[in-house]
């Protein structure tokens, strides 16, 4: 945290207690989310959020700050415009600046078989109510100037999706934020405490062993990225989940020029500019399953390669840092959220490469679902139970980068 976060945030650490209505494993932005709705919105604010580490250090502190809505399937779509939606009013609710900025994303196709993806995907938003429009290559250089629609002569660009509403915010802040309203309402959010097995009434979770020893509570949710099927495991539940790293960069600064968001999908990139005029450049996951952090310099190499054909206003840039993250990919690609089966425990889970955007309404459902025992509507396709039934929510070709 630097000094000038520090003096605007107010954040008011507690001392363990030894018994929670609710603990929350993982203090990212689906923990602190879940744990501010619980109290903000229902009034259950003996809440503990239990981070191993520090709150923000997992993968809500190593994504590339993109929210969207135009997925392809239609429970995605209209969960994450709902989250979209909540993204846009906050920053007032929470009283915390987080540089959220609508930008817009133009989706770049080079072939006909993208092309006729995109005008699917097209055609499903507008009818989900979400908005997005195909636009030409003219248009897509007039939405983004610095574009080479040669594409380096390599890959012309034939059109594009458009969708207006796309923004980004500053991902460690939305952390921060969360955490300064969690704690402004009584909710326990307690760092360096790792989690390292479950306490069980026979089959009933009745709460977590930690670091700092055991601490009983009424619900347990799993909020973590990267260890939830060990954390699962714990409860003898297992999880369709395969746990992939995700590489970034980002460079030095550029004039505040590069308005839209660009994504590729064939080309397996996507480009974006900070509020401090750096730009992100990110690719999709690693094919090989890992709990590794460590980039590479192959990533670097193949994804600036991509990217320099696109824009090639990139080649004068410098690389300032790189970094990976860890993704918990579900099996048909989309969320996991709910119930497990195992009473007292839940799970959130499954975000792969776009949890950031789902925090503000993955945590409020989860805080609805905890505090009523009723699944909202919004949830409801995602929980657990549709893998044995054989209702999968596949939405591969969503991911901005496949």
């Amino acid at each position: 945290m630097n000094e000038f976060v520090e003096r605007l945030l107010t954040l008011q650490w507690h001392e363990l207690k030894r018994s929670y209505d609710v603990v929350i494993i993982g203090g990212g932005g689906h923990g602190l989310a879940t744990a501010y709705y619980l109290a903000a919105r229902h009034g259950i604010a003996n809440v503990a959020v239990l981070e191993a580490r520090y709150i923000g250090s997992g993968n809500s502190g190593r994504n590339t700050t993109i929210i969207r809505a135009n997925y392809g399937i239609p429970e995605a779509v209209r969960f994450y415009q709902h989250s979209l939606d909540l993204y846009r009013t906050l920053e007032a609710e929470l009283g915390c600046w987080f540089m959220h900025s609508t930008k817009g994303l133009v989706w770049l196709a080079h072939t006909e078989p993208a092309m006729r993806a995109e005008r699917a995907r097209c055609l499903l938003n507008i009818a989900c109510g979400v908005e997005t429009v195909m636009i030409t290559p003219q248009e897509a250089s007039e939405l983004c100037p610095q574009l080479d629609l040669s594409g380096g002569g390599r890959y012309p660009v034939l059109g594009a999706s458009y969708h207006p509403g796309a923004a980004t915010a500053r991902h460690d802040r939305v952390v921060w934020a969360y955490a300064q309203g969690a704690m402004r309402h009584g909710v326990h959010v307690l760092q360096n405490t790792e989690v390292t097995g479950l306490l069980r009434d026979g089959a009933r979770v009745t709460g977590v062993e930690t670091s700092a020893g055991p601490i009983s509570a009424g619900v347990v949710l799993s909020a973590v990225g990267g260890d939830v099927s060990t954390i699962a495991a714990y409860a003898d539940v297992r999880l369709p989940i395969r746990t992939h790293p995700l590489h970034a960069f980002v460079t030095n600064e550029y004039a505040q020029a590069f308005a839209p968001i660009l994504s590729d999908t064939e080309l397996l990139c996507y480009v974006s500019q900070t509020a401090r005029g750096e730009i992100v450049i990110g690719a999709e996951y690693e094919r090989q399953p890992s709990y590794s952090l460590q980039s590479s310099f192959s990533f670097l190499q193949s994804c600036a390669a991509k990217a320099t054909h696109l824009l090639p206003f990139l080649r004068d840039l410098r690389i300032l840092r790189q970094w990976a993250g860890i993704c918990d990919i579900s099996a048909d690609f989309s969320p996991i959220m709910g119930e497990t089966g195992v009473d007292g425990f839940l799970v959130t889970t499954g975000w792969g490469t776009w949890g950031f955007k789902a925090i503000p309404a993955g945590g409020e459902q989860m805080a609805e679902l905890i505090a009523t025992g009723r699944t909202p509507a919004l949830l409801d396709p995602f929980g657990l139970g549709r893998f044995a039934t054989d209702h999968a929510m596949a939405d591969q070709g969503s991911t901005g980068t496949r």
